[in-house]
């Protein structure tokens, strides 16, 4: 079986994205990563990275309605595709499998 395979920034993105009640568009993503992790991250780095999410096929978008809070434009939503849930349970699956192999007591600080 092929593994997926995404770098930390895009698994990241896909959990943000996944943890959100309905379509989020990249501002929303941007506020959550920054919460979440702690980071600090651009804006542009963020739509980078969604749009090649979504070239991988991983997210889908649509743009919503126009509104004149944002001058006219219109903002774009993202929402995982069936190819983004299922590399994310695979990569949940891989990182189980790893946390159980090492040993007990092989994390434990040393003087504790």
């Amino acid at each position: 079986m092929k593994r997926t395979f995404l770098g930390e920034f895009e698994e990241v993105v896909l959990l943000v994205l996944a943890a959100c009640a309905d379509d989020a568009y990249g501002v929303v993503i941007w506020e959550q990563l920054q919460q979440q992790t702690g980071r600090s991250i651009t804006i542009s780095a963020v739509h980078a990275t969604l749009y090649r999410l979504e070239e991988k096929g991983y997210l889908s978008s649509q743009l919503g309605g126009a509104t004149s809070e944002r001058g006219g434009r219109r903002k774009r939503f993202f929402a995982l595709t069936a190819l983004g849930s299922k590399a994310l349970l695979e990569i949940q699956a891989m990182r189980q499998q790893l946390w159980e192999a090492i040993p007990n007591g092989k994390l434990q600080l040393i003087g504790q």
